[in-house]
């Protein structure tokens, strides 16, 4: 036991080992780079990304995955944008309509999925491609702007006698908050042995059906918290928004050394996971690469990082 958890810690470090690693390198051949003001700039990019990585690694651990809801963003920012500057509605209002309507279509997949048996995949396809068309119909090619800073003081605001985004610190509670419900919670665990053995975890009397909805729940209300960051960030919503987010957040989960498998994972993992990217973003954009060549290198990350889980896979099961 002592020997497992040991391998655990170390499989843990692997990717912070690697953000160090690039930091220093992005340091040296970049001096911009390690200036104060680009390292809170890219712990202001991560925000929206870990958020949602951060609800993606829970439907992970499940063993399944999530591709809807970069378009679950951008439908809730959509609503959220009509309820409040259409509709005149106070602020908060709008804000727990778009985390209920988050919570809701990731309600639904986890039905589709645990009940209704469908394939993660194709329940969340449907989900991805219902969502954006919702998003689409509902602002008519319009973009939704105008909104008080009160509504925005998330994403503009800072911590008091600091020049620290308030986004930021609500980031890491949020993780803090998270990590210690799938620690010491009865959830979390759950959570994990429903990736680990759903069968197992049925037969010891435990509702996996009720878990496997939770958790798509929670990645959907993650989702709908990622759109009111977003929104806030760029005083404006969008029908756009949210394109190739699930792929950074599955991204994230997995560079962060979660196992696609399911079963096994790590928030904080996912976290450095999520700023891995943003980094391997804010490098190249300071080299001046262009947009298209990024997607290239992203694409390749996430590549070496699910060949990567890939042989860890295969060499748990040769030493088993």
């Amino acid at each position: 036991m002592e020997a497992k958890k040991k391998k655990l810690d170390l499989g843990n470090m692997s990717a912070l080992i690697v953000l160090i690693v690039l930091c220093l390198f992005l340091s040296i051949i970049q001096p911009a780079f390690r200036t104060s003001s680009n390292i809170i700039n890219i712990l202001q990019q991560v925000t929206v990304i870990a958020v949602l990585a951060l609800g993606e690694s829970l439907v992970i651990f499940l063993g399944r995955i999530d591709i809807s809801v970069g378009s679950v963003v951008a439908l809730a920012g959509i609503v959220m944008g009509k309820v409040i500057i259409e509709a005149g509605l106070p602020s908060i209002v709008g804000i727990i309509i778009a985390l209920a309507l988050g919570a809701a279509c990731g309600c639904f997949n986890g039905v589709m999925i645990a009940k209704f048996r469908l394939q993660p995949m194709i329940a969340t396809l449907a989900m991805m491609s219902m969502a954006r068309g919702a998003a689409l119909t509902i602002a008519d090619g319009n973009t939704i702007t105008g909104y008080s800073n009160g509504f925005r003081w998330i994403s503009v605001g800072t911590i008091p006698g600091t020049s620290i985004p308030v986004q930021i610190l609500f980031m890491i509670l949020l993780y803090i908050v998270f990590w210690y419900i799938m620690k010491y919670r009865k959830f979390g665990r759950y959570i994990y042995s429903v990736g680990g053995n759903e069968e197992a975890t049925r037969l010891s009397g435990i509702d996996t059906d009720k878990v496997i909805i939770a958790g798509y729940a929670l990645c959907g209300l993650m989702a709908g918290l990622a759109s009111y960051i977003l929104v806030a960030k760029l005083n404006s919503a969008q029908s756009t928004a949210g394109l190739d987010y699930e792929m950074d957040a599955i991204a994230s989960s997995v560079i962060g050394g979660a196992s696609l498998l399911g079963g096994s994972g790590n928030l904080w993992g996912t976290f450095v996971g999520a700023i891995i990217m943003i980094v391997i973003r804010n490098g190249l954009n300071l080299m001046n690469v262009s947009s298209n060549l990024q997607k290239l290198v992203l694409g390749i990350v996430i590549l070496i990082a699910v060949l990567a889980d890939s042989f860890r896979q295969k060499a748990a099961a040769g030493k088993k």
